[in-house]
């Protein structure tokens, strides 16, 4: 009875988390919006940190270990892995990508997010900020795929599981990179569509799950941070991925076997975020955009506060939720702003 009545209390301590981490994300993207459209990513990029790493101090009654962290590959702001945040006696995992897509911070233009995963203690892997092979898809095709098969069988699967003949009717999301030369050409080859993005593969990854975004899957080397966020929510909906990790160089390639990395393993949502307890946040910084609509709004500021746009995802749950924050509430008031509610 008192073990039950334990896991019951660490259910609802963990409901109540989802709300303190959604303010960790809004507070992150209101602080990364100041700096969008000045041209400099990292100037954005810190501005993201340091709000999440405060929100995430002040948290109460829990303490974040940073499980994967952010900034490794290019020298840019970060949580840094193994930081631990805040003095609660609930310990739990997060993965965090601050500001996802600096480059479109930098220039104003749609597709960045601040994001994270948490889970309980030993809920997410641990890895290094490398590189993955990503194949991710919806819930009806997620028994079929296999990432050691060509694109091309892939594809096929895929259009079977979706009912879908005529292959045009299938859009695929791949990274605009040299790397994904090969690739793209033989997957337009089947005669599927080839959403090409500049940068920022966690969100699409993640609307392979949501019907009518017109994202049928997303494939290519990624990101492992943003990889591992990405299985955290579709595992979380249902869908399918499978990763293989791609180290950059030899330094890389030990310090992910020293984590305890399979370098020839598929890995799965299940063995990337294998707890049972699992959220994830987001909010956008700038609109969030698939091939047929946005399906969240950027940060908008008005006198006094600013309006923002989150997903929030948990065991049985998800949510949009649109957030009116007041920042200064003298002109909140002074200015009759049109979000006033009293």
């Amino acid at each position: 009875m008192e073990q039950e009545q334990g896991r019951n209390s660490l259910q609802d301590a963990f409901m109540h988390l989802s709300w303190q981490l959604l303010e960790v994300t809004q507070n992150a993207a209101i602080a990364a919006a100041r700096k969008a459209g000045k041209g400099d990513k990292n100037l954005a990029d810190q501005a993201a940190v340091d709000a999440m790493r405060s929100t995430l101090d002040h948290m109460t009654g829990f303490q974040s270990n940073i499980k994967i962290g952010e900034g490794e590959r290019d020298d840019a702001p970060m949580l840094f892995i193994g930081e631990r945040l805040g003095r609660g006696h609930i310990s739990i995992d997060i993965a965090v990508d601050p500001l996802e897509n600096t480059n479109a911070t930098a220039d104003l233009k749609p597709g960045a997010v601040c994001v994270l995963a948490a889970s309980p203690q030993g809920g997410l892997i641990e890895a290094s900020d490398t590189y993955m092979d990503k194949l991710c898809v919806g819930k009806e095709a997620a028994p079929y795929i296999d990432i050691l098969q060509p694109p091309e069988e892939n594809i096929y699967r895929i259009a079977k599981a979706l009912g879908r003949e005529d292959l045009s009717q299938l859009t695929v999301t791949i990274l605009d990179r040299p790397r994904h030369e090969e690739l793209i050409r033989r997957v337009r080859a089947t005669g599927a569509r080839v959403n090409l993005i500049a940068d920022g593969d966690l969100m699409p990854c993640i609307f392979t799950c949501f019907k009518g975004a017109g994202v049928h899957a997303v494939m290519g080397i990624g990101a492992a941070p943003e990889g591992v966020i990405s299985a955290t929510a579709i595992k979380l909906l249902g869908g399918g991925m499978q990763a293989v990790f791609k180290p950059k160089n030899d330094a890389d390639r030990e310090r992910l076997l020293r984590m305890g990395i399979k370098l020839d393993q598929v890995y799965t949502p299940e063995t990337l975020a294998p707890g049972k307890n699992l959220i994830f946040c987001a909010t956008a910084v700038t609109p969030i955009l698939t091939t047929t609509k946005a399906v969240l709004e950027g940060v908008s500021f008005f006198p006094g506060g600013a309006k923002t746009n989150s997903l929030v995802i948990s065991n049985g749950f998800m949510n949009f939720v649109p957030t009116t924050h007041v920042l200064d509430g003298d002109t909140f008031v002074r200015q009759g702003s049109e979000f006033r509610l009293w």
